[in-house]
């Protein structure tokens, strides 16, 4: 009779669930955002328009200009130009940069199908989206002020011995300087929200492109009173509030512009953030 032993079954792989949580999701974003040359390439060409037409403007300042028929160059005399309003001219071009930049954290993914993969660990969604947002606006805020001041910076010889020559001990200087920063984070959370939104590269940059630059000039075409009126409610007018150096006439205040073209951000997110969750990629 033979004896057959029994061995003891092995036992099963212990296998480790990971939970999805806010932080990991947002690790995820950050290592994708830097992951790609087109994160490093876009942020600075968005430093160096801010710095170079900040530099070049401050250099080629000529209060005369205008009044002797000359042509007006970026630094040309208006009466109104400050040295922190021409240290900011490469705002306009910095933020078609980093709005771009926004645009292609987002709405790329839905251009290559990576998206699906995305959502397929992340089942929740929305985490997604603001991770895209919280990666892209502290990096923003920071590189643009730093590109803001040294713009101030390399202009200030330029300046010396012009009245509207200042220092960054002048008051509202350094809030003019730090609110550019502030506005170009937004609207690079704002490109963001657009990509999600739309879904589309192209669409989210023309998107982009029409409520920063075309619709303040579409605009003009209404009524004189109704334009007065509706004007500083814009996104790109409420933008440049917040880092002009005093309050114009017909402007809403650094604090108020603040506001508004917050509101228009998180009024993106919300559409966007309504679409990610109802529809599929």
């Amino acid at each position: 009779m033979s004896v057959t032993s029994l061995a003891p079954a092995p036992a099963p792989a212990r296998t480790t669930n990971y939970k999805i949580t806010g932080v990991r999701v947002l690790r995820s974003e950050w290592a994708k955002f830097w992951s790609l040359r087109s994160s490093w390439i876009t942020l600075g060409v968005a430093v160096f328009l801010l710095v170079l037409f900040g530099a070049v403007a401050s250099y080629t300042y000529s209060p005369d200009a205008v009044a002797t028929g000359g042509p007006p160059g970026p630094g040309s005399g208006d009466g109104d130009s400050t040295a922190v309003s021409l240290a900011l001219t490469g705002v306009t071009f910095a933020s078609l940069a980093i709005g771009v930049l926004g645009v292609l954290l987002s709405a790329g993914e839905y251009s290559t199908g990576m998206i699906r993969s995305t959502l397929a660990a992340v089942p929740r969604r929305l985490p997604v989206l603001w991770s895209k947002a919280l990666v892209i606006g502290p990096i923003a805020l920071v590189l643009a002020t730093i590109g803001a001041l040294a713009a101030f910076q390399l202009g200030t010889p330029g300046l010396d011995g012009e009245r509207i020559a200042l220092s960054l001990g002048d008051d509202g200087v350094l809030r003019s300087l730090a609110g550019a920063g502030v506005y170009l984070a937004l609207v690079a959370v704002f490109g963001v929200a657009l990509g999600v939104l739309i879904r589309s590269s192209a669409g989210a940059i023309a998107a982009l492109v029409g409520v920063l630059l075309i619709l303040p000039g579409l605009a003009s075409l209404l009524p004189d009173s109704w334009y007065d009126t509706l004007s500083p409610y814009f996104p790109s007018n409420a933008g440049s509030a917040v880092y002009a150096l005093h309050e114009t006439s017909g402007s809403l205040s650094p604090g108020a512009g603040l506001a508004v073209f917050a509101g228009w951000v998180a009024l993106t997110l919300v559409g966007a953030a309504v679409r990610l969750v109802r529809t599929d990629a």
